[in-house]
This record gives C-alpha cells, structure tokens and sequence, in this order.
C-alpha cells in the first residue's frame, strides 16, 4: 500500500526515470517488506527554476512523499529513507545531501484500498 509521490527536478531522460522509479520502487519492498504489487510511484518533474536548495535555483533535488499504513517500526521508517536516498544517487546521481523523505503515517481506518475498501475491512 505505500504511496510514494516523487519530485524530482526536471532533466533527467526517460530510461533514466524509468530506472529511478523501479529502483525506489524495490527501496520500498526491500525496507518494508512490502510485496511490489502494492506499491503506488507517482514522479513529478519540477522545472529547475521552481526549486530553490540552501537559496539556490537550479540546483538537483529529490523530494519523497511516503504515505504508509501506520505500522512500521522506526528502524523500517530508517531503512526506507537510507534505500530511496541510494536509489536517488544511484539512479540520477543526486547527491544524498539533497534528498529529503517525509513520511506520513496513515490509520488504517483512513486508508481506502482497491474497490473501494479500507485498509482496516482488509486486514491491514
């Protein structure tokens, strides 16, 4: 079930943003346990000039937005932010000083899952 939203700035080509997703794509299922089927990787591009690092446009960045099943203990919560920090460097050579995660517990009762079920009438 975890929703990853992704911003990235803008450049990178497509093999390269196909490569960056499914290795943040299997960061999560390594860290968490997650099965792959369950993860949900959204990619936002922002143009170089609408991301200011430390005062600075036009610098690369990597923003994760991670909304879980409240759950996960915090060394799973640690292990997936060092995970999508190396699949940010090694998939578009973003240096980790400029990767943030920010990680959003959901309750499972908030959660709404395929057809419409929650997390909670699921067994999550």
């Amino acid at each position: 079930m975890p929703i990853i939203h992704a911003h990235i700035t803008a450049g990178p080509s497509a093999q390269q943003k196909t490569a960056f997703m499914r290795t943040a794509s299997q960061a999560v299922v390594d860290s968490l346990g997650a099965p792959l089927s369950s993860v949900r990787l959204m990619l936002h591009e922002v143009a170089r000039e609408h991301i200011m690092v430390g005062g600075e446009t036009g610098n690369d960045s990597v923003v994760f937005h991670v909304h879980l099943i409240a759950g996960r203990t915090e060394a799973q919560k640690q292990a997936l932010f060092t995970a999508l920090t190396q699949a940010a460097g090694s998939a578009l050579g973003i240096d980790g000083a400029n990767v943030r995660v920010v990680l959003q517990d959901v309750p499972n009762t908030d959660m709404g899952m395929a057809n419409g079920a929650s997390a909670k009438s699921t067994g999550r």
